[in-house]
């Protein structure tokens, strides 16, 4: 297998970014994660086209309150290596890189927070996969895939356009996808990870992955997936960007809500687009570490049977 490394350097000074990466070794590729503080593990799940750097503005409250933050980079993104066959990327082989982290460093009564892909990937690692791993759930502009589900138009021009060119331009969905004006920096904080063509195949192929009818792959660990969530008695909270143009809050935040019976009302953040990390970072990170100091102490599994 044909692997490409970014080059370390491309990494240097990034901006609000100072925790080093760890790295361990899986399936013969090199993979990086962040794993800073101490405490009750918080495992801060990515997708596209990102890297853990979206969530260094959530880690500051959370380390603050006591939280250990594990971030890591999916296979293709960050500092992780990037197989460049882009047949090799599928939501089973992501959804086993992240089952591995966690069995790895034995998380236990983990609470998950997802956003975008890291939705479909890290809601089935803590159901379907490892459900005893995880005591809460955080969920933020994502969704479950069987399917059946129906995608905005947004989205099928989103697919549409990383599709269009092998060599995607990385910052125009990062910042199409964010409510605030990007800095230079922040762009190409973003952007380090894929200097060329061979190293966006992850990119690439993120979007062909959502399954458009119920016999797609996929499908089925979608629907498993969501079947889980609806009997789930796990804390959980649910939040949505008031301006994601990819995932809207209506219809699609208040539909995803129905998967979470023990989430109160969704909290819509404002003034935010679809990377609501990037947006309001700090702010969704107290309000998850004061939800978390809100919650009773000790293990509430509620796993269904």
């Amino acid at each position: 297998m044909e692997i490409f490394r970014t080059p370390d350097d491309r990494f240097g000074n990034l901006p609000g970014f100072p925790w080093e990466p760890k790295y361990r070794d899986w399936q013969g590729m090199r993979l990086a994660h962040v794993d800073e503080g101490e405490g009750p593990p918080v495992l801060m799940l990515h997708g596209e086209p990102t890297w853990s750097f979206l969530y260094r503005k959530m880690m500051g409250p959370l380390l603050e309150a006591g939280y250990r933050c594990v971030v890591p980079d999916l296979p293709g993104f960050g500092r992780s290596d990037k197989p460049v066959d882009d047949a090799w990327y599928t939501m089973d082989r992501h959804t086993d890189a992240v089952v591995s982290l966690i069995d790895e460093l034995e998380l236990t009564e983990a609470t998950l927070v997802c956003q975008d892909w890291g939705g479909p990937i890290g809601l089935r690692a803590a159901t379907i996969e490892r459900p005893e791993r995880f005591s809460r759930l955080v969920a933020m502009d994502t969704g479950i895939f069987n399917g059946r589900q129906k995608m905005s138009d947004n989205w099928f021009h989103f697919r549409d356009f990383i599709g269009s060119y092998r060599d995607v331009r990385v910052e125009m969905p990062i910042r199409g996808g964010s409510a605030t004006d990007l800095s230079d920096e922040v762009v190409a904080a973003y952007t380090a990870p894929f200097p060329s063509v061979e190293s966006k195949a992850g990119v690439r192929t993120f979007p062909p992955m959502i399954p458009l009818t119920p016999d797609a792959p996929g499908a089925a660990a979608g629907q498993a997936t969501a079947d889980y969530l609806r009997s789930d008695t796990r804390p959980s909270l649910l939040l949505w960007a008031d301006s994601d143009p990819a995932l809207p809050l209506d219809p699609v935040g208040y539909a995803v809500q129905t998967l979470f019976p023990t989430a109160a009302p969704l909290t819509v953040i404002k003034d935010a687009g679809h990377f609501l990390q990037e947006d309001q970072g700090e702010l969704i990170g107290s309000l998850i570490a004061d939800w978390l100091a809100a919650e009773v102490t000790g293990p509430s599994l509620g796993l269904p049977a």
